[in-house]
């Protein structure tokens, strides 16, 4: 939809302007005129040229945005005021503008979870679900301090385990950049020297010296190529079927796959027992489960249970079928299904795994670190000593 700024004045003679999305002048009047601003003038927008990449809201934006909502609402201030406050001092711009529009769409007639859901980047499903839940059950203050703690835990989550990746890719980084640099600016100075000593080279450097020589005449063709089937990765990458083949991979690789198999779970469990806490149905739950669970292979399991449950059947059978959750997150779930307390039951297999997490990123780590620095030591050691080699034999000769 369009959107039109206004200008006008309240019964009381107060000038008022603003923004709206509307799909005609004529519904944006009647909306103004339902909240009795007498109208002096409407235009549509001119639409913002810009090349962006996703939203440029951080998710510890959204959390933080979320907690102080929460505490306001809890204060007893009303949502407008809130929003208005929220939206002057948001640091984040991107977030400040969609939080203004939010507070417009609720000052137009519009639920907050309608509002909300006009930005679905910004907001999800399951936010504006359960914000839904919230405005439906008459707790929106309950509701949005129990959203604030699971954006929280979810977000230190995912900084789990990126966190785990940083340190092997930087130093997996360097040791290919040192490994390229001493190959395409060191080994050339040592094949000169060896030129002039019309002298019989040992085979490990004759290697060396070949590899440094065909990096230098290809080596546009191979940063090309490089970037050439990063992108036709990256492209296969977001098809349906290699984005499910990568998951099923990655979920196969020694020890990462165990770390993403588990983060997958206490994900799953943590938004399956967050959202049923707040009142969402069962089916309703577990088909945004899917859309949040991070892992294709994941989301097909639960979109499975749903069909089954749809059906008649218990979530845990369907679960377990496939395969993808560990026994005793199945043996769990079903104790919850059985004793009536499935979210608390979900709440503590979340916190299970997210300590699991913990162990798995510190395992990852441990051994990550000593394989590279045997790789660099083998391949920058080996390049050093095939360097030098000759000059041992010459010495020896000597």
């Amino acid at each position: 939809m369009p959107i039109f700024v206004y200008k006008g004045k309240t019964l009381a003679g107060a000038a008022v302007q603003g923004e709206l999305k509307a799909k005609s002048r004529g519904d944006l009047e009647r909306v103004l005129r339902q909240n009795r601003i007498l109208v002096k003038s409407i235009s549509k927008k001119a639409p913002d040229i810009q090349i962006r990449f996703g939203t440029g809201v951080k998710k510890i934006d959204i959390s933080r945005f979320t907690r102080q909502f929460a505490t306001m609402i809890g204060a007893g201030l009303p949502m407008v005021q809130c929003l208005d406050i929220l939206s002057a001092q948001t640091e984040s711009k991107e977030l400040a503008k969609i939080i203004y529009q939010v507070k417009e769409g609720v000052q137009g007639g519009a639920t907050l979870s309608e509002a909300l859901a006009r930005h679905p980047k910004v907001f999800d499903a399951l936010y504006t679900n359960m914000v839904e839940a919230g405005e439906l059950g008459g707790a929106l203050d309950a509701i949005l301090v129990r959203l604030a703690l699971y954006r929280e835990k979810a977000d230190k989550l995912v900084r789990k385990v990126k966190g785990a990746m940083i340190y092997p890719s930087v130093v997996a980084f360097v040791a290919a950049a040192v490994t390229i640099g001493m190959l395409a600016f060191i080994v050339p100075v040592f094949a000169k020297m060896f030129g002039g000593l019309n002298a019989e080279l040992p085979t490990p450097t004759l290697v060396v010296l070949l590899i440094s020589h065909f990096l230098q005449s290809n080596f546009l063709y191979l940063f090309f190529g490089t970037l050439g089937l990063a992108g036709l990765f990256l492209w296969w990458k977001k098809t349906p079927g290699g984005a499910l083949m990568f998951d099923k991979i990655l979920l196969r690789t020694p020890v990462f796959g165990n770390l993403v198999r588990k983060s997958s779970v206490a994900r799953f469990t943590r938004t399956l027992s967050t959202l049923l806490a707040s009142g969402v149905s069962i089916l309703d739950a577990l088909e945004i489960t899917a859309k949040t669970a991070g892992n294709l292979v994941v989301a097909n399991a639960i979109n499975h249970s749903v069909v089954a449950i749809a059906e008649g059947d218990t979530i845990t059978g369907p679960l377990k079928e496939t395969g993808v959750f560990p026994p005793m997150v199945t043996q769990m779930i079903s104790v919850g299904e059985k004793t009536g307390g499935l979210d608390d039951m979900l709440s503590k297999i979340a916190d299970f795994y997210d300590d699991e997490v913990d162990d798995a990123v510190s395992a990852l780590t441990s051994i990550i670190e000593p394989i590279i620095i045997v790789f660099m030591g083998i391949v920058i050691g080996g390049i050093l000593i095939a360097m030098y080699l000759p000059m041992f034999d010459i010495i020896g000769k000597i």
